[in-house]
């Protein structure tokens, strides 16, 4: 799998804006190898940037410009909605996490990021959840390899 091959949920972009700084570190490491978003991890990331973080609309800019230029970004279609209805009726995510999964599915990632699915899932038996901050009793977390861009 090349980095341009995996799908960043939400969560994954906001680490960028974390005080974790080994989450940090994993994040932007990750998503400067590339990769893929949709509009909704866009949009998820800006809202909570500004509600929680208290951001002006400039700074979140700011923050979206570099990732929006090394990942590609997937829109949201009525089919991303219809299969995403369909996960999540399928898997009992929420909406809003099978439209990530539905995106993911949409742009034939091999694996999805993200820290609210369990880790290791196969979905459809073409996606697989990789929580890149699992849990280590020892050592807090063990990250995942960062993705290596595709040679």
């Amino acid at each position: 799998m090349s980095a341009a091959d995996a799908f960043f949920d939400t969560n994954i972009l906001l680490y960028l804006l974390s005080s974790d700084a080994a989450k940090a570190d994993w994040a932007e490491g990750a998503l400067a190898a590339g990769g893929v978003i949709s509009v909704q991890v866009l949009n998820e990331c800006s809202a909570v940037a500004r509600r929680t973080l208290g951001m002006t609309f400039d700074e979140v800019r700011e923050v979206m410009a570099p990732v929006r230029a090394v990942c590609r970004v997937e829109p949201l279609t009525g089919q991303t909605h219809d299969l995403g209805l369909q996960v999540s009726e399928r898997y009992g995510f929420s909406v809003y996490d099978s439209m990530i999964v539905a995106a993911a599915l949409l742009a034939k990632c091999p694996v999805l990021y993200s820290e609210d699915l369990q880790d290791g899932q196969v979905l459809e038996k073409l996606l697989t959840v990789r929580n890149p901050f699992r849990p280590d009793s020892e050592n807090g977390f063990v990250p995942v390899p960062i993705p290596k861009l595709a040679e």
